[in-house]
């Protein structure tokens, strides 16, 4: 059994049934992350992200590929596993008439051990909303309590499926300093997001996924260095013309790689300060006038896109797996 790590994916894949043959939802993915990582996992919609996140939490079946939780398989330890990891879905429903208390005291009750529901709510910073409704509660708050039931179990590992997905600024970073404080305890992690400063913050590794593939791995420090440039300059041109050759863009002085966006071009480059005057020197010289030039340094959504030629929050409607179709993932693990 491999006692150092919390969660070891081999050679995992699973097929669906398509019109013109298998659809490879999962096509060989390897991975694995240690006890005590905060580990992130970023896909566009639908490049296996969610089935992959549903396999390991024994929601789905694999076709093929071994999944081990803890040490354990879901085939050898369903029960076991149950009882040592914790799911917060992206969006939960809980009865509107029952307060905070009472429904963590229910979700208590599914484990022969673990956090009363008055540390669950402290663990979640809620303690003034005890023994409010939950129909009262903000949705920030709402998804504070999603994470309390996920913990109320005690769990070794948890999967947090996008848990900021529609929360303001403020409920966002009162979540992840819940987060944070759980990786400072000891667990596992697991979170998805559409979020690329929220992966950056949190996690201290990701790994990019594609097409059921695993692109890229490592910390987001190390992403970043891989992408070669230190900062990323931003420009839009004003009036009519052919688009500029980003080729020859990607050979000006200092400038790493080229690419066009919706509304602009954006270039890597090692040091702006030369690379900004050869743009522009390459712009006058073909009397194009610029109408916006801002510049910044290189971020995980940088490396995302160079990889996948997309950002990570582009509108693609992904293909819900069996275990979300007919409506939404149960929350109850038990």
């Amino acid at each position: 059994m491999t006692t150092e790590l919390a969660i070891r994916v081999k050679d995992l894949h699973k097929q669906y049934p398509g019109r013109d043959g298998p659809v490879h939802a999962v096509a060989g993915i390897d991975l694995e992350i240690r006890r005590g990582e905060c580990f992130g996992l970023l896909g566009p919609n639908g490049a296996g992200k969610t089935t992959t996140v549903e396999i390991m939490e024994g929601l789905t079946r694999p076709t093929s590929g071994e999944v081990e939780i803890l040490g354990l398989r879901w085939e050898d330890g369903d029960a076991a596993i149950r009882e040592r990891i914790g799911v917060t879905l992206q969006e939960t429903r809980f009865p509107d008439k029952e307060t905070v208390r009472e429904l963590l005291t229910v979700f208590r009750s599914f484990y022969r051990q673990g956090l009363t529901a008055d540390e669950a709510i402290a663990r979640v910073s809620l303690e003034t909303k005890a023994n409010a409704l939950i129909e009262q509660l903000s949705g920030g708050q709402q998804q504070r309590l999603a994470v309390a039931v996920s913990l109320v179990g005690d769990p070794d590992v948890l999967f947090l499926d996008e848990p900021t997905t529609g929360l303001d600024p403020q409920s966002r970073r009162q979540l992840w300093d819940v987060i944070h404080g759980l990786g400072e305890s000891g667990r596992t992690v697991l979170l998805t997001t559409h979020y690329m400063d929220e992966a950056e913050r949190l996690c201290d590794r990701v790994a990019v996924i594609d097409h059921g593939k695993i692109i890229a791995l490592g910390s987001p420090a190390e992403l970043i260095a891989r992408l070669g440039g230190d900062h990323i300059i931003e420009f839009a041109l004003g009036g009519e013309g052919p688009p500029l050759d980003t080729d020859a863009l990607g050979g000006l002085d200092s400038v790493l790689s080229a690419r066009i966006d919706a509304d602009g071009y954006s270039l890597t480059a090692g040091e702006p300060h030369r690379a900004i005057p050869a743009l522009l020197d390459a712009l006058g010289a073909q009397e194009r006038p610029l109408a916006r030039l801002t510049t910044r340094h290189v971020s995980l959504e940088d490396v995302f896109v160079s990889l996948t030629g997309r950002h990570l929050r582009d509108d693609v409607a992904e293909e819900p797996s069996p275990a979300r179709r007919g409506g939404r993932r149960r929350r109850s693990r038990a």
